[in-house]
C-alpha cells in the first residue's frame, strides 16, 4: 500500500497493532487529528475516544482511555493507558471504566479535569455503541 505510515499501538497489557496504515485517526486531548504519511513531527496526549487505523486490511478501531501519540513523517506510535479493540469493548467493560473514572473524580485535586475525563469516558461508550 503506497503512502503509508508504520502504525504501532501498545498498552501496558499488550501490543494491539503493528500495521502499515494509510491514515490514523487519533482522539487528541486538544482535538481529533488524522496522521498520514508526511505528517509534521508531533507528540500529543490522548483523551478517551476511538482511535482508528485505516490499512489495506480494512479499518481497525480501538477504544482508548488516554496515553500519548508520537507522530513522524513515516510512523505513528501510540502508547495507550488502556486500549481495547472496539469489538471487545462491551457495555460492562466500559461501565466499569466509567465507574472507575467517576470514583477517581471524587477525590481528585483537579475536579474539572477529572470530571471532564469521566464525561469523555461516557462519550467513548456512546461512540462505540455499547
Amino acid at each position: 500500500m503506497a503512502n503509508t505510515v508504520q502504525f504501532d499501538l501498545v498498552s501496558p497489557e499488550r501490543r494491539l497493532a503493528s500495521v502499515a496504515a494509510s491514515e490514523v485517526q487519533i482522539p487528541g486531548a486538544e482535538g481529533d487529528l488524522t496522521a498520514m504519511q508526511g505528517h509534521a513531527p508531533t507528540i500529543t496526549t490522548l483523551r478517551p475516544g476511538v482511535l482508528k487505523a485505516v490499512s489495506a486490511g480494512g479499518t481497525q478501531a480501538y477504544a482508548v482511555t488516554g496515553g500519548f501519540a508520537e507522530i513522524t513523517a513515516g510512523s505513528v506510535s501510540v502508547l495507550a493507558e488502556r486500549a481495547i479493540p472496539v469489538a471487545e469493548a462491551s457495555a460492562a467493560v466500559l461501565d466499569a471504566l466509567i465507574a472507575e473514572a467517576r470514583k477517581a473524580a471524587e477525590t481528585a485535586s483537579d475536579k474539572a479535569a477529572a470530571e471532564k475525563y469521566a464525561a469523555d469516558m461516557v462519550a467513548l461508550k456512546a461512540a462505540v455503541g455499547a
